[in-house]
């Protein structure tokens, strides 16, 4: 039988964490925890869980998704973030695969929840993820904050079945909070990329992105919730171009 890591990262994440642990506990042979100094109790739940931190400076989720991928002791990782959890079909999957390993990544859909609610469109469903891979076999890319975990060439992928339950917020004062934390962090990875933001693209694209996922993605299906996340997703998508506009202004009057 193959050895299983788990590989996740945290920040203040005390809400999350144990049943982040707990959902992996029986099929993991090692977790791997990268903490980049919590202030709340995310520490000490995970070593009343038996389970070590390893303290490291936050220096971007690509970054930190690697330093933990290059901690872990077994080729076969299965990376999570804190607020996600295995469901039982899938923790199934990988007990499967960790007793034939056939394949050098595996996919799954991902299962978003906003407030407590389970979302099944607006484009967050099935969200199909690469989450379980041969660690030698790539690295994390993407942009922050959306990163990815990219296969090298000629690697082969196998879909699993079940879901990564993914407890995305809790509140709507947190959804916002998170909204503009991760504009902020899509400008400056923009900026540093040399793209560019328009009085055209602040107006249209937010308008788009309302469209495409409350209307083509079916968000109306999901009632209150699906309006709410496809409002939320146009004005993060505002702030982000915003936020851009003004960073080339302002760096472009000190030249």
């Amino acid at each position: 039988m193959h050895k299983l890591s788990v590989a996740i990262i945290t920040f203040n994440e005390e809400k999350n964490i144990e049943r982040c642990i707990r959902s992996v506990q029986d099929i993991a042979d090692e977790i791997v925890v990268v903490d980049s100094y919590s202030t709340d109790a995310t520490v000490e739940i995970c070593k009343k869980l038996n389970v070590s931190c390893i303290l490291h400076p936050f220096e971007g989720h690509i970054q930190q998704k690697n330093y933990a991928r290059m901690l872990c002791k077994y080729d076969l990782v299965l990376s999570l973030d804190a607020d996600e959890a295995l469901s039982d079909t899938l923790r199934a999957s990988i007990q499967t695969i960790k007793q034939n390993h056939t394949a050098d990544g595996y996919t799954c859909n991902r299962l978003n929840h906003f407030c407590g609610t389970p979302v099944h469109h607006c484009g967050w469903y099935p969200d199909i993820s690469l989450r379980l891979w041969n660690r030698n076999k790539g690295e994390w890319g993407g942009n922050n904050p959306h990163d990815k975990f990219i296969m090298h060439p000629n690697t082969t992928i196998i879909h699993l079945q079940g879901d990564i339950l993914h407890y995305t917020v809790h509140t709507v004062e947190q959804a916002i909070a998170q909204i503009n934390s991760f504009s902020t962090i899509s400008a400056q990875s923009k900026y540093s990329q040399g793209k560019s933001s328009s009085i055209t693209k602040i107006v249209i694209y937010p308008l788009w992105r309302f469209i495409r996922n409350y209307i083509l993605k079916l968000g109306f299906l999901d009632g209150l919730t699906g309006f709410i996340i496809s409002k939320n997703a146009a004005y993060a998508v505002y702030l982000k171009y915003l936020k851009l506009y003004y960073m080339q202004k302002t760096n472009s009057n000190k030249q």
